[in-house]
């Protein structure tokens, strides 16, 4: 069967065609989404070539050897850096600065230092942007080779004004940052984390930007976890050593050992220290404990620091982080 179609029906659909091709290109193009460094707050959108990297929370091109760093700070620092980021001070840093100027950015107030620095026998155009976003003040550096021409001072302006943060980072992610895994936080929320090293949990985290002062006002309990390299590879020596690392928990006084024992942690050796304790700040009743647990050439440093009138149900919990770490 041969379908035939009418001359008017064909000039009407070619019609309709246009004019939803004319209504397609008139939508406004969308923006590119901001994109987070694993474990930061601070996003932007990237220049063409550049790349989210695990070594460093930022970003790289590294074919072309120019980087992006971004880095929290507490809310107080924008003003202090607004008074250092001058010629002299960079200077001493090895930046010699060109101008600075304010930048305009639709997450914050900021300013902008652009300059040059030497590194490694090579010169290198810097800009550094320091910005009061939300309850964070955010420093961005970005280091590209003297000429190169891809990554122009227009690009690098367009990128910087992107800059967002967002609320928070979520607990995988966090988590992800780390050499160990904890299968449960038994009720603790993340109050930092350290790349590559150590978690802090707390009943009571501290609000973001606070000081130590501050954290210790609203102690309640808390939890590290620390990988650390070396250690006794002598059985023989883990009671000594398991009291040297402990003298070198802070935060706390009048310490009174109260349990010290070898103790066996999910197929491994390990060593349990209790303590009674002061808080360092006041005279508040603590009790601590740390665990050791070897192999590998390394250990994993477990403290737990808790009010003694909660000590009992705050221990099952941090037991229950403890035999979840892998």
């Amino acid at each position: 069967m041969i379908f035939r179609f009418k001359t008017s029906s064909i000039a009407a659909c070619a019609g309709a065609a246009v004019v939803l091709v004319l209504a397609v290109l008139a939508l406004p193009a969308r923006a590119a989404e901001p994109t987070f460094p694993t474990g930061s707050r601070i996003g932007l959108v990237p220049p063409s070539g550049m790349v989210t990297v695990t070594g460093f929370p930022g970003f790289e091109d590294p074919d072309k050897h120019a980087a992006i760093v971004v880095a929290p700070m507490p809310a107080a620092a924008y003003a202090e850096l607004d008074k250092t980021a001058v010629p002299e001070t960079l200077k001493s840093q090895g930046i010699t600065m060109d101008k600075r100027e304010p930048i305009s950015i639709s997450a914050g107030k900021a300013f902008l230092v652009t300059g040059t620095a030497v590194a490694d026998n090579a010169r290198y155009r810097k800009w550094l942007m320091v910005a009061a976003v939300d309850d964070l003040t955010a420093f961005v550096s970005v280091q590209v080779p003297e000429a190169d021409t891809t990554y122009t001072d227009a690009v690098v302006r367009a990128a910087l004004a992107t800059l967002t943060v967002r609320a928070s980072v979520p607990d995988a992610e966090r988590l992800s940052l780390l050499p160990f895994k904890v299968g449960d936080l038994a009720d603790f929320k993340i109050e930092g984390v350290l790349p590559g090293r150590a978690l802090m949990l707390a009943d009571t985290p501290a609000k973001p930007g606070s000081d130590a002062a501050e954290r210790i006002r609203t102690f309640d309990a808390r939890m590290l976890i620390s990988a650390e390299q070396g250690g006794p590879s002598d059985f023989a020596d883990h009671g000594n050593f398991a009291r040297t690392v402990f003298d070198g928990i802070g935060g706390i006084k009048n310490v009174r050992i109260t349990m010290s024992e070898p103790l066996n942690m999910n197929g491994q050796e390990g060593y349990q220290t209790m303590a009674q304790a002061n808080e360092l700040q006041g005279d508040t009743k603590l009790m601590v404990v740390q665990w050791l647990r070897f192999g590998g050439g390394g250990y994993l440093q477990m403290v737990g620091v808790a009010r003694a009138d909660i000590w009992t149900s705050v221990l099952t919990r941090m037991r229950a982080v403890r035999d979840s770490v892998e």
